[in-house]
């Protein structure tokens, strides 16, 4: 026998004064003054609402400025994309000023970075010229790096000071915006992390998988110490890499705990458009499980990266002056 079902009643419901409940927002601690035409950045950034990304991004800008303050390092790990949305400048003006005192990018970063330093543009049109076979064979480009990356190995350098410094000796005309170059000229740590197979100059007759093997692996190695001292106030952003980046984050955390390296009570930040499994688990989580802190800023890094510059800049500017 089926049973039977009458629609319940809601007479005897219990309810509560609503100046009782615990709330999340209010409008003393979370909501902004209205806008004002004309105003400065420093109200601009202030009166963004202290809820959610914004929160986050004030607790990210926080972290960055004391680990400036305190000497700590301030690692930026990037993708290709950030080079294609022009953010040279801006991440360059952020090295100069000694706020990141390290970079580590994928191949793709490098391949975007070679080509803007060498003619001042970048990314191909793929869907154009695949199907004629033309996609990834730049002469300049495959024969340029992997030359670049041989004489590196004769000289002893890992794979993004080889890049780098190819560009400042062979003078390229627009290295001024080349990120590589500008870490070379502020001697600090640029690493890079190379899947085979995965970058366009590996397309190339020039190509040596045991050089760019080494080279890599010789970066890889170079970024673990760089890690290994991330530990009381360190920060490491993480910028448009949804896989390669986090891997070797991971890998390189795992390799200093191991070595004994207390790598503790430091800060991640997860930059991009979509959040996603990677990053979220191997930089966001996992590595700040003890004492360390994790942030996720969710949008397009054309804005959300100069954004974040230019309120470090600012913070940065108010304790000289």
């Amino acid at each position: 026998m089926k049973k039977k079902y009458s629609p319940i009643s809601l007479e005897k419901i219990k309810t509560y004064s609503l100046k009782t409940r615990d709330n999340k927002v209010n409008i003393e601690q979370h909501f902004p003054k209205p806008p004002q035409a004309g105003g400065s950045f420093d109200d601009f950034f202030k009166n963004l609402p202290q809820v959610l990304g914004a929160e986050s991004l004030h607790k990210v800008v926080a972290a960055i400025v004391n680990a400036h303050k305190n000497q700590r390092p301030v690692v930026l790990a990037m993708g290709g994309h950030v080079i294609k949305c022009g953010l040279q400048p801006v991440l360059k003006k952020l090295i100069e000023d000694g706020v990141i005192t390290a970079v580590a990018m994928n191949g793709s970063a490098t391949i975007h970075d070679y080509e803007v330093s060498l003619v001042g543009a970048t990314s191909e049109d793929v869907g154009a010229v695949l199907q004629a076979g033309d996609f990834g064979f730049s002469e300049e480009t495959g024969c340029g790096m992997n030359q670049a990356l041989e004489n590196g190995r004769k000289a002893g350098f890992g794979f993004g000071e080889s890049i780098g410094r190819a560009i400042i000796d062979n003078i390229h005309p627009h290295r001024e915006f080349s990120l590589l170059a500008s870490c070379v000229e502020n001697n600090i740590p640029v690493t890079v992390h190379v899947a085979l197979g995965t970058d366009i100059i590996h397309q190339h007759p020039q190509a040596d998988g045991a050089v760019i093997g080494q080279l890599s692996m010789q970066d890889f190695h170079l970024l673990t110490s760089v890690v290994a001292d991330l530990g009381d106030g360190g920060v490491w952003l993480n910028v448009g890499s949804a896989v390669l980046m986090p891997e070797v984050f991971l890998k390189a955390l795992s390799i200093a705990q191991n070595l004994g390296h207390k790598v503790d009570d430091f800060t991640t930040a997860n930059f991009d458009m979509i959040q996603h499994y990677r990053p979220l688990q191997n930089v966001v989580k996992r590595p700040t499980s003890g004492q360390g802190r994790g942030y996720t800023i969710t949008g397009h890094h054309e804005i959300n990266i100069p954004l974040l510059a230019h309120a470090v800049l600012n913070e940065l500017h108010k304790e000289i002056v």
